[in-house]
């Protein structure tokens, strides 16, 4: 058997694998039809859980769609998706509400203060019709210190607008709030450069 003839049965064989594939994959989205606003969850040690949901906003505005976005921890930082967003007035509003992190004011009752303000903002986009997208950027922070009930956040969760996504980040999200959620991500950390004493870098790390 020539060379010729050995890579036209391979490609053959890989144009039926294909058309196999297709055919099976097409099946499936054709029962796909149910069309609703998401719950998301970024989670995990590892880096990106806020520049993913950065890149939501920037996809949604690309469609036309309005983005509330509640900064619950990073609102003190100026970051380079920040200066992008702000450009977009009409379809963004960011609502910079933290202090910073927990170990850095040092002050609880300062800390739940500004973290029932952001909370209440984030509420109010929520209910907000003209949303249809509200980013709550570290709420899983928040959550783990029990600085806002947790309860509360999951009724209004499942009590939200139909078609409004809502995208939440942060490490340690609570089981409750991934048994609820309809998208999960973890971010896993494999390696990260901050180990070797390289600091944040500009458009990487903000």
């Amino acid at each position: 058997m020539s060379d010729a003839e050995t890579e036209k049965e391979l490609n053959e064989r890989h144009a039926y694998k294909m058309a196999k594939k297709k055919a099976a994959r097409d099946k499936i989205l054709a029962t796909k039809t149910e069309e609703r606003g998401l719950v998301i969850v970024h989670t995990g040690k590892g880096k990106g859980k806020s520049t993913a949901a950065m890149g939501l906003a920037a996809r949604a505005i690309g469609h036309g769609m309005k983005v509330g976005i509640v900064q619950f921890v990073k609102g003190v930082w100026e970051t380079g998706e920040r200066t992008v967003l702000d450009k977009f007035p009409d379809l963004v509003t960011i609502k910079a509400m933290g202090e910073g992190f927990t170990w850095e004011t040092q002050d609880r009752s300062r800390d739940i203060k500004a973290a029932e303000t952001a909370w209440a903002t984030a509420k109010e986009m929520i209910n907000d019709e003209s949303y249809k997208m509200v980013i709550l950027d570290e709420l899983n922070i928040v959550l783990r210190y029990n600085y806002i009930a947790l309860a509360d956040v999951i009724e209004t969760l499942k009590t939200k607008p139909r078609d409004l996504h809502v995208v939440i980040t942060g490490r340690n999200a609570k089981e409750e709030l991934i048994d609820i959620a309809d998208l999960v991500t973890e971010m896993t950390m494999i390696k990260h450069p901050f180990r070797s004493g390289v600091k944040a870098q500009v458009g990487i790390e903000f």
